[in-house]
């Protein structure tokens, strides 16, 4: 009676052990696949997002087969999912692309409010092709603190509405980080459900007046520790470089730091492939995710960004849209 009590007993530790490993095992967040992916706006030409024609399905499916045919990428960020945009997912869908979407946002609350509702619309629709979503790009950066409640609005939004796909809001690592060093928690940080940051030595090199200058083979270096930051910061989210890239041109370019006067960075191709395949290859052996920017090179953009605006593409911005070599 003894031994069979006794058996009785080591068995029922077995199964409660077992038990408690696969609770531990459930307990654990799924493996997330790291993305390698391009952002991707059409507004290439003489489109332009803010007036005139909207770029048409055919110029969408013709630029992403480009980016089939002629890059790597099976993943691509877009930027907005009115305006012609929503054709974007269908588009994708039809060639097995996965999207991370950005529902735009920006001063106009009503169409805010449009932007919200259609891209709760496409989350529905492409479930299984729009794999992440963002309540903005750079609201802050653009408009400082003035607009966190769009953000948040739109964010409480997708939750009643019930979208399956994980939400944040995507900025700058500067932003993440609440605008001081060491980073500080965001209140956005309790918020979203992994976080999106966009790093650019390029832009540090010039607006910067803490961080040295940093030249095109060390970029990639730059870009990871910035994720490191972010990661320490918030240990239990998933970061993502949701942008990062080099200008290709005008050829032999540099920008001078506002405040150092240095001049460390040169816009190549020469110098965009090095930041563009050495960043993706430092980030696949870590296993993290991340976007180039971008795509296309958009000709509107020097209106904004200056002579630099529009060489940010992997792919030319207008036809033949020849695309860098992998």
């Amino acid at each position: 009676m003894k031994q069979i009590l006794l058996l009785i007993v080591a068995s029922l530790a077995l199964v409660m052990s077992q038990n408690a490993t696969a609770r531990e095992q459930t307990k654990k967040p799924a493996h997330k696949e790291a993305l390698q992916c391009a952002a991707f706006s059409p507004y290439v030409g003489k489109l332009n997002p803010d007036y005139g024609a909207q770029p048409s399905k055919e110029l969408i499916d013709h630029l992403l087969d480009t980016l089939v045919k002629e890059t790597p990428f099976r993943c691509i960020m877009t930027y907005g999912v009115m305006n012609g945009l929503e054709y974007t997912f269908a588009a994708a869908e039809a060639r097995h692309i996965k999207v991370i979407a950005i529902i735009w946002l920006d001063k106009d609350i009503a169409v805010n409010s449009r932007s919200i509702t259609a891209g709760i619309e496409v989350a529905k629709a492409y479930p299984k092709t729009i794999i992440k979503l963002s309540c903005g790009s750079e609201v802050r950066t653009r408009n400082d603190y003035a607009f966190d409640g769009e953000i948040t609005r739109c964010i409480n939004a997708m939750r009643e509405a019930g979208v399956v796909q994980p939400v944040t809001t995507i900025d700058t690592w500067w932003e993440w980080c609440n605008r001081v060093s060491p980073c500080h928690l965001t209140n956005f940080g309790a918020q979203v459900d992994w976080i999106g940051i966009n790093v650019f030595p390029w832009w540090e090199n010039k607006y910067s007046d803490v961080i040295p200058c940093t030249p095109a083979n060390k970029a990639a270096d730059f870009h990871i520790a910035r994720i490191e930051q972010l990661r320490r910061t918030y240990p239990d989210k998933e970061i993502i470089l949701t942008e990062f890239g080099w200008p290709n041109g005008p050829e032999g370019g540099i920008e001078t730091n506002k405040f150092t006067r240095q001049r460390c960075g040169v816009a190549s191709k020469k110098n965009q492939a090095l930041v563009v395949k050495s960043t993706f290859k430092k980030l696949a052996e870590k296993d993290w995710s991340g976007v180039v920017f971008e795509a296309f090179s958009e000709g509107w953009k020097p209106s904004e960004e200056g002579d630099f605006g529009n060489f940010w593409g992997i792919c030319n911005g207008e036809q033949p849209y020849t695309c860098m070599k992998f």
